[in-house]
């Protein structure tokens, strides 16, 4: 009989040989199931972590930073100036104000110049491209102000009938003591004009006082500054050729 049982288990076909044992089956089950468990617990203790900081964060008072006008970014309230979420938060904002930081000396000497420079130099084919520039660096009020002279007097057209030719040379350019942004500069100025077929000239040596308004930077105003006064006293010349800005620009 011992036999025979042996020949019933060769005849089984090898589909039922390689059948997993039930305590084998019943193993791995639990396997899964245990580290299923364990990812569980990992998630759950990462999100309650998660909710702890959130909770962490939305109870510190916000991080208050105070700009002064040179750019130099300092923390007034929040978080102290010493932590590295807060040098982060400085470092960030010292970089987006970079391009606002208070305009130098050398950039209101440079406004000048090239305000005056426009303004005064010409000739009959660049006279319109020159007063544009000149006017663009002006403020609103002062501009209109010179526009308005300049069609009453019809400058531009006087310039083109009798084809006047100006040329300007800067002698020097200092600022006002106890006036910010105020600047006085010296400069010699050339007007060659023809009239009967005869050609005149006029050398004046003139006193230009120039006067700035700080505004934010722009690609159109780089440095930030524009004109908010202007006004020319001639020292020495022969005549007035009535190409002078009269000094009535203070009382507007």
């Amino acid at each position: 009989m011992f036999f025979r049982n042996n020949k019933t288990v060769s005849e089984l076909g090898p589909e039922k040989v390689h059948y997993t044992k039930y305590y084998e089956h019943d193993g791995q089950l639990r396997a899964y199931a245990n580290r299923s468990m364990l990812m569980a617990g990992l998630f759950g203790l990462i999100a309650f972590v998660c909710l702890l900081f959130a909770i962490y964060v939305r109870l510190q008072p916000p991080t208050v930073i105070r700009v002064a006008a040179d750019g130099e970014a300092t923390v007034v309230g929040g978080s102290p100036a010493g932590s590295s979420v807060t040098a982060g938060l400085l470092k960030v904002l010292a970089g987006a104000q970079a391009g606002e930081v208070a305009p130098t000396d050398i950039e209101g000497r440079a406004a000048v110049r090239k305000f005056l420079e426009s303004y005064l130099r010409y000739t009959p084919t660049l006279v319109d491209k020159n007063f544009a520039d000149a006017l663009n660096m002006m403020t609103q009020n002062l501009r209109i102000y010179c526009l308005n002279q300049l069609r009453d007097q019809d400058l531009i057209g006087k310039i083109k009938d009798e084809q006047i030719t100006s040329s300007f040379k800067i002698r020097s350019i200092e600022p006002v003591p106890g006036q910010p942004w105020t600047y006085q500069a010296f400069g010699v100025k050339e007007i060659h004009r023809i009239r009967n077929k005869s050609e005149f000239t006029d050398k004046i040596v003139g006193k230009y006082h120039v006067r700035l308004i700080q505004d934010r930077r722009s690609e159109r105003v780089p440095s930030g500054l524009l004109v908010a006064e202007y006004r020319e006293e001639q020292m020495v010349g022969e005549k007035d050729v009535g190409l002078l800005q009269e000094s009535g620009l203070l009382d507007h």
